[in-house]
């Protein structure tokens, strides 16, 4: 008879769970923090991509502004500078570990490979294509690259530079009126190969970066949570960083802070020339986003915090990646994050 009870309240407490999640709400059972009939811890993820954001105790916000698709473009150039030293662009100074230049960058891609597979599972109607904009590297360095990025089921494309491409738009001396590296070249005109893709290419969401940013495994799916939430709730189209700028710290500036899946998102108005948006925001910026790519500005973001004091554009608290430049940089590694165990899980061993 007890065993009979039991399961009459079993099916009434289901249908009143059922009932209770039609008008939007969650019964959680206090005493070990999950979801009744489905056994869920609440510390994890809760949320559904493209359907509804679940933040405990904050409750549920409806997605409005659903992503369809994601491009990563990510900018390589594993040459070193006029006496092939392995330097930061016109910078004097060794990066991180202080390992070749293509280290950085193998590691950037395959972290960001790694980090698309974790989100596909989640994110099962986004389309993800990651492209690489290369300048200059060596055949062996694109070979080694096309091996990080085949058997992922992720599409993508490797894209070498030409020699001469967009040398004829870019000023050789820059705002101050003094001529700019060769490294310095390289990147700007990288910059403007990704923008020119956001013009060519079909996709909603673009992800441009340098290839010397390390992800967490999960970084591209709170980017997205984080974009799908904040967007709905903002109404409008936002820029995201990856990176917990250590120069974030140096200042006591006025923000606001907002929270996505599983990091807090700050307002900031500076970054480095890596970043996420839409499409539909970067064309709107096209103009002043091509102009850091034709003269050299100090800094070198000027267009693009100019254009963040128009836009709302946030960081993550932690961080979701490693800028891996030097460790006394400002703009160079997070703080509060575990730098060599990312470094390591993303080591990429070629047969």
């Amino acid at each position: 008879m007890k065993n009979k009870i039991n399961k009459n309240k079993s099916f009434i407490k289901k249908i009143f769970v059922k009932l209770i999640r039609k008008f939007g709400y969650e019964i959680i059972d206090q005493s070990n923090l999950t979801l009744p009939d489905e056994n869920l811890y609440v510390g994890k993820n809760l949320s559904k991509g493209g359907v509804k954001s679940i933040t405990i105790p904050l409750g549920e916000t409806s997605i409005t502004r659903v992503v369809e698709s994601i491009t990563i473009i990510i900018r390589s150039y594993t040459f070193g500078d006029i006496n092939n030293n392995q330097v930061m662009l016109d910078q004097n100074k060794k990066r991180i570990f202080e390992f070749p230049k293509e280290e950085y960058t193998f590691r950037t891609i395959n972290s960001v490979v790694k980090s698309c597979q974790y989100a596909k599972k989640i994110f099962k109607n986004i389309k993800f294509k990651i492209i690489i904009t290369d300048d200059k590297s060596k055949i062996e360095i694109i070979n080694k690259i096309n091996s990080i990025l085949k058997n992922n089921e992720i599409e993508y494309e490797i894209i070498k530079l030409r020699d001469d491409e967009f040398l004829d738009i870019i000023e050789k001396t820059d705002t101050d009126g003094n001529e700019i590296s060769k490294n310095m070249i390289s990147n700007m005109r990288n910059n403007y190969k990704s923008f020119e893709l956001v013009e060519n290419e079909n996709s909603d969401l673009f992800y441009i970066l340098e290839d010397d940013y390390v992800h967490e495994k999960i970084a591209i799916t709170e980017m997205l949570f984080a974009y799908e939430k904040l967007c709905s709730q903002l109404n409008k189209e936002i820029f995201l960083c990856p990176s917990d700028y250590p120069y974030l710290y140096s200042n006591i500036d006025n923000t606001s802070i907002y929270f996505g899946n599983k990091r807090h998102w700050r307002k900031i108005n500076e970054t480095l020339n890596t970043f996420l948006s839409s499409k539909k925001m970067l064309l709107k910026h096209m103009k002043e986003l091509k102009k850091m790519c034709t003269k050299r500005h100090h800094p070198m973001e000027k267009k693009l915090h100019e254009i963040y004091e128009k836009e709302t554009c946030l960081s993550p608290i932690p961080s979701l990646a490693m800028h891996c430049s030097n460790v006394n940089t400002m703009y160079g590694i997070p703080p509060n994050f575990d730098w060599k165990k990312v470094w390591d899980e993303n080591e990429v061993e070629f047969i």
